[in-house]
């Protein structure tokens, strides 16, 4: 891989993560038609989604502080219950316990939580299937009609007004399965999230911030998980370097196309991304037929 494919690549997945167009699905069309070659398997990819990934914590940092403050306090309050209940078994008494989730932003951690448990599992389980499409034209072809769908699905589908109060966890637990089968290239991350959370009831700005910061546990695990199957591949120092400057252009692009997200998704103007979506995937899937 060359400098200048890293540097494209790092564009592509800054302008097309939080946009609703799927990173995955661009990167994969660059790879094939410009015969992109990694001996890494999806290591370079999993680095672009990290770069991208710091781009939701400068915009969600407050949200994001406030949940790892939260979450701490469930820990303690779980701990004590703990201690409560073996207190009451041992002494007979009736001790009262302490309301664990008693704020928005406890139930916000709890729903993240809840969501990413299908993702991690379809993820672990459909790794291999994920890497392999990637290598065929046709797939992201196909999911990214399948976003256009799902984009014009949102643009028609009536407001919700649901807040982490009133989210259910099976809300929750539906929507980290759809972002557990959006690691397939072509399908739109955040569009097939954003969808999901707008039929599910959500109000228009809780639906995109809960599918950016929902995003961050998913990515990290594939982070980790890359990095330790990376652990005996020799990387020349001259790769890690574009890999670090690949990472570093996603995450500022990312950000400029994140607060260009937030617009789009108050505003509700899918229609361009979704005919757009659809036009890439039927270049895709009409490329693959020409190649073979």
């Amino acid at each position: 891989m060359s400098l200048l494919q890293a540097i494209f690549m790092g564009i592509i997945q800054g302008l097309t993560e939080f946009l609703p167009v799927s990173s995955s699905g661009h990167l994969a069309l660059f790879k094939n038609l410009f015969g992109v070659k990694t001996e890494t398997g999806l290591l370079f990819d999993v680095l672009l989604h990290l770069g991208t990934l710091i781009a939701i914590f400068v915009v969600y940092y407050k949200d994001l502080f406030r949940m790892i403050v939260e979450g701490c306090g469930i820990l303690y309050d779980a701990a004590l219950n703990v201690g409560t209940f073996f207190k009451n078994r041992l002494h007979h008494e009736e001790l009262p316990y302490r309301r664990v989730i008693h704020n928005s932003y406890r139930k916000f951690v709890m729903l993240v939580i809840v969501s990413t448990i299908p993702t991690g599992i379809i993820g672990i389980v459909g790794s291999d299937l994920v890497e392999m499409s990637e290598q065929i034209l046709i797939v992201p072809g196909i999911c990214l009609i399948i976003t256009g769908v799902l984009l014009l699905i949102a643009q028609h589908h009536p407001d919700g007004k649901k807040t982490p109060k009133t989210v259910t966890y099976s809300n929750a637990f539906g929507i980290g399965i759809a972002q557990g089968i959006a690691t397939m290239p072509g399908l739109s991350r955040s569009g097939t999230t954003i969808a999901a959370c707008m039929m599910s009831g959500f109000s228009r700005n809780f639906a995109v911030k809960y599918s950016f910061i929902m995003s961050i546990p998913a990515i990290l695990g594939a982070v980790v998980k890359e990095l330790i199957g990376a652990s005996g591949i020799a990387v020349s120092h001259t790769e890690m370097l574009y890999y670090l400057i690949g990472t570093v252009i996603a995450g500022v692009v990312g950000y400029i196309c994140m607060k260009t997200m937030l617009v789009v998704v108050r505003k509700k103007k899918f229609t361009g991304f979704s005919i757009y979506c659809f036009i890439i995937g039927a270049f895709s899937i009409g490329g693959y037929f020409y190649l073979n």
